[in-house]
């Protein structure tokens, strides 16, 4: 393995990796330490795929990564700073699906459950394999996540601070991990913030400020090279020297003509590739299997989290309640006489359309976000983003479908209805109608989670989305018949789903007109036919298909460069 003049460009031109060239032999464990500001997150990056060197080359066996990344990604594993796991699940159960997903699509199902236990007993965790993740030390957990890169053989592995926030015997405990890794026939990178324990390592790189190379070598030498005693001192002297040629001091060195110079010299691109035929990438799992596993996970993790079920189900049943509760004579029914309205119809319509906004987007809006480290992971290993998301809408779908039938349930439990609906019971079609704009919001949810950075931000958006549902549902002041809102409001779930549910209603005559000496000006998209019911549910289904679009795309910034279609 090796790396040949990587150097890696921003915008403005500011070069944040600086012709890096290094070589790693066979069964070595070789560490990587910097200040801040030296590149070494993005020196993984650029030796993972995550995001290629602008200029330059990574050599894997002979054969360039950023080319021939599908058949070489199942021969490197990647432990990410944050644990690549879903904490609900027990260590095998975690395992189990990890190796649905990455195996070839030939492998049996005794194979797999072979090699999970060949896995737990080499990194001492088979008297561990019941126990969920979450109640493992922080030391286990990274052991849970090295055995699940571990599971598909690779032979070259790369761990990014996996000491961070462990104490100093767990540092040890991971660090002697890796050295065995090593011993047992891999080459082990790991990147590194800490150096107590760099002496069992083969190899030392030592990036400086600016992203370019200032020692390469044995790491028992790499203080004397730079002419100090501790760590420390080495560090107070990259922060006070920023500006300094640390790279030119490690060219002219004779450690560089000892360790380096022979890879240095060679130019990118100059190496010999095999044949295509020679690099046919193993076949991964169909689609629909891949799907099938997603789902089954996904309802896994789901069915241990009983908070999570536990909100879900109160969260529709209180705003059920409020719907049940409100005075109101008729209920949902026309009044009595017809010549009177019933404006409360509205009010309970309006409670029903916003609390199953915030119930499908509330249900959805982390999902992605918490889960985007294990998804660019998987997704480097060849998971499908179709069936990532797909397994998302399904799950989530069946739930919102719940919630929104324990929603109207208990409304329409103590609520009267109209004597019939458009083609089918009243109950139905509102009960349709409120599933729909439910699974449009959910979809919302996904596409705030997909496009927010953390997950404290989503919070802010998913209170500003239910706020922004209230107003524009048609129910609080006229929407229709003013250039610019009218339109504006078609892009709001809430407006046609309330349009939905009040075309079954007739919402539109039981509710006070608008303008008292023009009542026959009415919210076109309340007509009480059975037409003007089926647009509005098709508009809420396709604003649901337009997020899932979006949902896709951005889903796409979160995937190896090399692998982005």
């Amino acid at each position: 393995f090796s790396a040949r003049h990587l150097t890696v460009t921003v915008d403005g031109g500011k070069q944040i990796l600086k012709d890096v060239s290094f070589g790693v032999p066979e069964k070595s464990l070789v560490a990587v330490i910097g200040p801040s500001g030296s590149g070494k997150s993005t020196l993984l990056k650029a030796l993972t795929g995550y995001r290629p060197a602008d200029e330059g080359d990574v050599l894997y066996d002979n054969r360039n990564l950023y080319k021939q990344f599908a058949e070489l990604r199942q021969r490197i594993g990647l432990v990410p700073q944050d644990d690549i796991l879903h904490k609900e699940l027990t260590v095998a159960k975690a395992l189990k699906y990890a190796a649905r997903l990455r195996f070839p699509a030939d492998t049996t199902e005794a194979e797999r459950q072979a090699r999970i236990t060949e896995v737990l007993a080499e990194l001492k965790l088979d008297i561990h394999k019941d126990k969920k993740i979450t109640s493992l030390s922080g030391g286990q957990r990274k052991r849970v996540s090295v055995a699940l890169e571990l599971l598909t053989k690779p032979s070259l592995i790369f761990l990014d601070e996996p000491t961070s926030g462990l104490d100093p015997g767990m540092d040890r405990d991971v660090m002697q991990l890796l050295r065995s890794l090593a011993d047992d026939g891999r080459t082990v990178l790991v990147v590194t913030h800490s150096v107590a324990e760099l002496a069992i390592c083969d190899k030392l790189l030592v990036m400086a400020p600016g992203g370019a190379v200032a020692y390469f070598g044995p790491p028992e030498e790499a203080l004397n090279f730079f002419g100090y005693t501790s760590w420390a001192d080495v560090f107070s002297a990259f922060e006070n020297y920023r500006d300094y040629d640390w790279a030119g001091r490690w060219r002219g060195s004779q450690h560089y003509q000892m360790y380096a110079a022979d890879i240095d010299s060679v130019a990118a691109q100059s190496v010999h590739m095999p044949p295509p035929q020679q690099m046919r990438p193993p076949k991964p799992q169909s689609w629909g299997t891949q799907l099938w596993t997603l789902v089954r996970r996904y309802t896994s993790v789901i069915a241990s989290d009983k908070a999570f079920l536990g909100l879900m189900v109160a969260l529709p049943a209180v705003i059920g309640v409020l719907a049940a509760v409100i005075p109101a004579d008729f209920g949902l029914a026309p009044p009595t006489p017809p010549t009177q309205f019933n404006g409360k119809a509205g009010m309970i319509l309006l409670i029903l359309a916003v609390g199953i906004c915030l119930a499908g987007s509330a249900s959805s809006v982390r999902e992605l976000i918490k889960e985007r480290v294990i998804y660019e992971r998987e997704r480097a290993t060849g998971l499908s983003r179709s069936a990532y998301l797909t397994s998302k809408v399904i799950v989530l779908g069946v739930i919102t479908a719940f919630q929104s039938v324990i929603l109207c349930g208990i409304c329409f439990a103590v609520r009267e209805l109209p004597e019939e609906g458009l083609f089918m019971p009243p109950a139905v079609e509102i009960c349709i109608s409120i599933v729909a704009l439910g699974f449009t919001s959910m979809m919302f949810g996904l596409m705030i989670s997909a496009m927010v950075k953390t997950s404290e931000m989503t919070m802010p958006l998913l209170v500003m989305f239910a706020i922004v549902q209230l107003v524009f549902t048609g129910v609080l002041f006229q929407v229709y018949g003013t250039p610019g809102l009218e339109q504006l409001t078609w892009l709001m779930p809430s407006r046609w789903g309330v349009a939905a549910a009040g075309t079954t209603l007739d919402l539109a005559n039981l509710m006070p007109p608008w303008d008292p000496k023009n009542p026959t000006d009415l919210d076109p998209l309340w007509e009480a036919t059975a037409t003007q019911w089926g647009i509005n549910i098709f508009v809420l289904l396709v604003i649901g298909g337009v997020c899932a679009v979006a949902v896709a795309r951005l889903l796409r910034r979160h995937e190896p460069e090399v692998m982005r279609k």
